[in-house]
């Protein structure tokens, strides 16, 4: 009795209980937005036989000028998509920005895909569709026109060849950064004809 008694008023004394986290350590939301982009299913052929996975594309950006694009399978969709998001973090890229716009003009090629980008004057809106439309939401570009000249409609090929185009871009010079139409020559005074008698 006096050993229950002693191992009772041990446990009821030792500091156990669960942990406290650290005050708005769960709460923190995530910079980033997500989008899934394409969800397919994959086989692999074993030894014991054919390997059921799901492959998940996936797009994230803060809509502040950074973006990236990643691919991964997993043995269920929510695995597959829970990896596809943390490789599409790790492959973030930042977008040079004039305004809501690109700087200029810019094609990028990845295997069939082929991608021309082209920057448009404020209140045109987001002139693109599909997986350009995605990509350019995310990396927070409102004003931009776009055109898919490649002849695959994979959505994996297509965001990748988008994002090497926002690669190729380059900022702009000057402090205001908007180009400046050129100025014609003045036009030199012709001379006056003699006149007649």
């Amino acid at each position: 009795m006096a050993y229950q008694e002693f191992n009772k008023n041990r446990t009821q004394n030792r500091p156990g209980g669960r942990r406290r986290s650290r005050p708005g350590f769960r709460d923190k939301k995530d910079e980033f937005d997500s989008k899934l982009l394409d969800l397919s299913r994959v086989s692999h052929t074993r030894e014991g036989g054919k390997q059921l996975r799901f492959r998940a594309v996936m797009v994230v950006g803060d809509k502040k000028g950074r973006v990236g694009v990643g691919v991964a399978s997993g043995l269920d969709v929510a695995k597959g998509i829970e990896k596809a998001t943390k490789k599409a973090k790790k492959s973030i890229i930042t977008v040079e920005m004039v305004g809501n716009t690109i700087p200029h003009q810019v094609e990028a090629k990845f295997g069939a895909a082929k991608i021309l980008l082209k920057p448009q004057k404020e209140g045109r809106g987001l002139v693109a569709g599909g997986t350009v439309r995605v990509v350019c939401t995310l990396a927070g570009i409102k004003e931009i026109s776009s055109k898919v000249l490649g002849t695959t409609r994979n959505k994996l090929n297509n965001a990748r060849a988008t994002i090497k185009a926002l690669k190729k871009l380059k900022p702009a010079k000057g402090k205001n950064k908007k180009l400046k139409p050129e100025k014609k020559e003045e036009e030199t005074e012709k001379p006056k004809e003699p006149e007649k008698k």
